[in-house]
């Protein structure tokens, strides 16, 4: 039975249990079969059981179980803690096997044991780990990728691209067979969804299944790829990763002013297909780059997307901060290492020392956050000979107003003094109030006003100005007139202001002196570093950075290390995310982490031989997609198969299409084209959709900081939303939208009751489904089974079954009565059957199906 119909049948209050779940439990993931992970598995078990005999405080035998390195080390003994593979040579086995420990204590559960036991026999993975500050490490990320050889495979036929090859390779080792593929309606729904986030129109679906063309489906997927929607839906998993937001988040929560220039930067960059080693250049060095721009420098924006306290406890405290969160970013986003947990002592579980982290941040040491006081400031951004020709002809004009401006105002104040004379009055005996607070607002400099002078002379410079030409002689006023229309003529012929962004910058080119900091403590300064790259990665000596006239040079010469063709992680890292984003987990599934506490790939030679293409492609990240969307891996349907289930219950070995939920933005933006309301309107400043007052109440002071945009501008793509960190749409924020306080790897996927409430009773859905209702009544006219079968080409891309069609009119049918039964004063016909048609819209855009990528 299909999720639509299901939804159709029980829609009752039980429907809240219904909608955006799945049949059998999608979402849920068995471990079973999976090596045990060191981090979440065994370390807890230790730490309940062993560390009060074997931890900080004491350490009996001189064995130390709270990290890797000191595992390795052992103790007194008579062998080993941990021998790799062999469970009963390993000591820690043997006595939590025949309860010897814990002493004293009772013997650890079965579970925990077995547990131990399996994860000694994998390897024990997560005791590879080198010395911090090592620079030698055999952990698989941090050697450069060799490309290997395609595997040879029986099922020839099923091989499209190479990916195929291999994951066939592995499924045969299992003795699991290939999958099928999914059928032309699944796939050109999955094509649309997955590429530019909306669903196919019906005309553009049923195209592509009819089409005979053996070359159809790369003709779709070239041109989905080509179309503007593209760099929309892709950008917005990259800005996920960047940790987007256009708010400094805390209490006052302030706007980052131009902070959407980033975010058109990389829809255009995902367009034009930008290579990614440029790409990476530009976000974090693109004023230091050859011919540096506006574009080049809004990308920066990058480094400063973080959260900022306008007023911290600790200044200097507060600067490590911010860097901390630069560094972090930076690590995360292109290295997936986690190197900011060494800031304040050597990484625990990882070969980071103390001293790399502090080498790294004197990278970014040099960085200036443009602010006044608590107020955030942006920059003009533009080539050096852009920006020295703005500046010489903005102070060119600004000389050529001055005096203009100083007699007009001159004037003005006379004809002040003399209106309050001639009235031989008080201010507040004049014609309109405030007029004390307006006068002296007027004559203040207009750079110099505080914001309630400048709204005092918005709101009284007109009348105020009448009353002046009133009082003036007609020579005064011609003087006036005169004044003014040079000074307007002047400001038209001002150039255009170059782009403003929202970036840090560097000032010259000598950077400060960059300490190590005893326990992270600012006040506490250890030795002095230089600038460098992690020990572990530093097997290649690597040139000095070159300043310049206004810069030190040191992140792009970062940059340039981290593009190096043996660079052993930013390859594998994008193509690991790009696989993510196509199929809903990456090859490996910590994303942000690549590290010895991170998880192992599923397919190692399949990542590095993607890492290895999209270096030898010219980093062209559009080349990997489309060996991703042409393979048979990725057309695959999503049928069980028990046999497959058995042998791999987490399906890491891609022997069918795992369903998922569609992001939220996604879900957002297909209700807006199901109901023909979507706005294609791209770039510029973002959008602020009606927000329902609980929501706004949320702030300590509601609603500040959140603008008004009509119903056309509200009706964009989510990727325009304003992102404010302390307010959230609400139906982006339930169905999991990410946290933007630190780089998000992948979003949760929750299930929970509040999402069935917000868009069965939420405005917005509503709002949806009478448009969606009005579309199906001009497109397929006042006979019910026309309309629903339009409606499930709309929402569903197919056409009902004929069991789904009865039980839509009948459900109608019901409805209406019901309707007009209830409702005081009685509806119309017309009206009760266009209420009906919204509840059954409402439903369909509520059902798994919809929601759902198949």
């Amino acid at each position: 039975m299909r999720g639509v119909h299901s939804a159709i049948r029980i829609y009752t209050p039980a429907i809240l249990l219904f909608c955006f779940g799945i049949n059998g439990g999608v979402d849920a993931q068995n471990s079973a079969g999976a090596a045990p992970s060191f981090e979440k598995q065994i370390l807890p078990i230790l730490s309940r059981s062993c560390l009060q005999c074997h931890g900080a405080a004491v350490k009996q035998a001189g064995l130390d179980l709270r990290t890797p390195a000191s595992i390795l080390a052992g103790g007194t003994g008579k062998g080993p803690v941990v021998v790799k593979g062999s469970p009963e040579k390993s000591l820690i086995f043997q006595r939590i096997s025949d309860g010897t420990m814990p002493l004293g204590g009772k013997k650890l559960p079965e579970g925990d044991i077995e547990t131990v036991r399996a994860w000694i026999e994998s390897g024990a993975p997560g005791l590879e780990i080198a010395q911090a500050g090592s620079r030698k490490s055999g952990h698989w990320a941090f050697v450069p990728p060799v490309r290997p050889s395609v595997p040879a495979v029986k099922q020839t036929a099923w091989v499209r691209t190479p990916i195929d090859a291999f994951v066939l390779a592995e499924l045969e080792k299992r003795g699991i067979r290939a999958p099928r593929a999914a059928d032309p309606s699944t796939l050109v729904r999955r094509a649309y969804l997955s590429l530019i986030g909306l669903p196919p129109a019906p005309d553009q679906r049923k195209a592509f299944v009819e089409s005979r063309r053996p070359d159809e489906w790369n003709r779709l997927t070239d041109d989905l790829l080509a179309r503007p929607q593209y760099g929309e839906h892709w950008a917005r998993h990259w800005l996920d990763v960047v940790r987007y937001a256009e708010s400094n988040g805390y209490e006052r929560d302030g706007t980052k002013p131009n902070a959407w220039r980033y975010r058109d930067y990389v829809i255009d960059a995902f367009n034009r297909d930008k290579p990614f080693d440029r790409f990476l250049t530009e976000q974090i060095a693109g004023d230091e780059v050859d011919g540096s721009n506006s574009e080049t420098q809004i990308a920066t924006t990058f480094l400063r997307l973080g959260t900022w306290d306008d007023e911290p406890a600790e200044a200097m405290l507060d600067r490590y901060d911010q860097l901390d969160d630069v560094l972090g970013a930076t690590s995360a986003a292109f290295l997936g290492v986690t190197l900011r947990c060494a800031r304040c002592h050597d990484h625990k579980f990882e070969p980071f020392s103390q001293k790399d982290y502090y080498r790294t941040l004197a990278v970014f040491d040099p960085l200036k956050r443009p602010q006044n006081d608590r107020i955030e400031l942006d920059r003009l951004t533009g080539t050096e000979s852009e920006l020295a020709a703005y500046q010489t002809a903005t102070t060119r004009a600004d000389e050529e107003i001055a005096p203009l401006q100083k007699q007009l105002d001159e004037l003005k104040s006379a004809l002040l003094k003399k209106l309050f004379a001639s009235k031989n009055a008080a201010p507040a005996d004049l014609s309109f109030p405030e007029l004390a607070e307006t006068v002296a607002a007027i004559q203040r400099p207009a750079d110099k006003r505080t914001k309630e002078q400048q709204d005092l002379v918005k709101k009284y410079e007109e009348r105020l100005g009448r009353e002046l030409r009133a009082q003036a002689s007609p020579a005064e006023n011609t003087q006036q007139d005169e004044w003014t229309a040079r000074i307007a003529a002047t400001n038209k012929a001002r150039p255009k202001e170059p782009p403003r962004g929202y970036v840090w910058y560097e000032d010259g080119p000598r950077p400060p002196v960059t300490h190590l900091l005893i326990r992270g403590n600012p006040v506490i300064p250890g030795d002095e570093v230089q600038p460098g790259v992690p020990a572990v990665f530093g097997a290649v000596e690597l040139d000095a950075p070159k300043a310049t006239a206004k810069s030190s040079g040191r992140r792009l010469w970062l940059a340039k290390w981290m593009t190096r063709p043996d660079n052993p992680l930013v390859a594998r890292v994008i193509v690991n995310r790009i696989w993510q984003w196509h199929f809903g987990e990456g090859l490996v599934a910590s994303e942000n982490d690549f590290g010895v506490m991170g998880q192992r790939p599923t397919h190692p030679e399949l990542l590095d031989y993607l890492a290895t293409e999209l270096i030898a492609s010219g980093w062209n990240i559009k080349h990997i997609q489309r060996l991703i969307v042409n393979s048979s891996t990725w057309r695959a349907a999503a049928d069980v198969d028990e046999h497959a289930a058995k042998v791999d219950p987490e399906e890491s070995l891609l022997w069918r299409w795992r369903p998922r939920r569609l992001n939220a933005e996604t879900v957002r933006d297909s209700m807006l084209a199901v109901s023909g309301q979507l706005n294609p309107e791209m770039h510029g400043p973002s959008v602020f959709p009606k927000l329902p007052r609980a929501v706004l109440e949320g702030q300590s002071k509601p609603g500040d900081g959140w603008g008004e945009s009509d119903d056309r501008q509200s009706s964009r793509r989510s990727v325009y939303i304003f992102a404010k960190r302390s307010l959230a749409v609400p139906e982006l924020e339930v169905l999991d939208a990410p946290d933007t306080t630190a780089s998000c790897e992948q979003r949760s996927v929750s299930v929970t009751g509040p999402q069935a409430l917000t868009f069965l009773n939420g405005e917005f859905s509503n709002r949806q489904a009478g448009y969606l209702a009005d579309r199906l009544m001009r497109e397929a006219g006042a006979k019910v089974e026309a309309q629903i079968v339009r409606a499930f080409e709309l929402v569903t891309t197919r056409t009902p079954s004929a069991e789904e069609l009865r039980t839509g009119v009948d459900f109608l049918a019901k409805h209406q009565r019901q309707i007009e039964q209830d409702a005081a004063p009685k509806p119309g016909a017309d009206d009760a059957r266009r209420k009906a048609l919204l509840a059954f819209c409402l439903v369909l855009l509520n059902s798994n199906e919809f929601v759902y990528l198949n």
